[in-house]
């Protein structure tokens, strides 16, 4: 199984969607993000996971324990595959990139809000005026002037 993080072979394919994982253990986590089941449950604060390790990384937040630290900067992180991310602000590694410009981004999430400036996607609505917008930022700018309206 280690084989495939080298050789890309990814045998396991998701019937609801189009992705597949290396193993079989990954797909049965994944599957559950589309039945909603969230098996693993904080005994502190309840909240719910998909998978043991999340649950893993969250019990961390009621210790506040931050095991790994950067070593260019010093900040403390959760878990290693934080502090991996993290340290590509300091690398200059930008390893999504966008299909349309070629733009590319430290993290997935910027690389996704992008794309929305090349299509018309706008999956953020305000409630009380039903105006959409693309990025999560401009519809919390957004809101704030129907709260000085509702000031009036």
């Amino acid at each position: 199984m280690h084989q495939r993080t080298h050789t890309g072979e990814k045998p396991h394919q998701c019937d609801r969607c189009p992705k597949a994982f290396c193993s079989k253990s990954l797909l049965t986590v994944h599957l559950r993000h589309h039945t909603g089941e969230k098996p693993y449950e904080c005994q502190e604060c309840r909240k719910a996971f998909y998978s043991a390790s999340s649950l893993r990384v969250h019990r961390k937040t009621h210790t506040n324990e931050r095991p790994y630290e950067c070593a260019h900067c010093k900040k403390m992180f959760k878990c290693a595959s934080y502090l991996s991310i993290h340290q590509r602000i300091h690398t200059g590694e930008k390893p999504y990139q966008c299909s349309e410009c070629g733009r590319a981004f430290v993290w997935k999430s910027c690389l996704t809000v992008h794309q929305r400036a090349h299509s018309s996607q706008k999956p953020y609505e305000c409630e009380v005026c039903k105006k959409a917008f693309k990025a999560l930022k401009s519809l919390h700018v957004h809101q704030r002037r129907h709260v000085g309206q509702m000031a009036l």
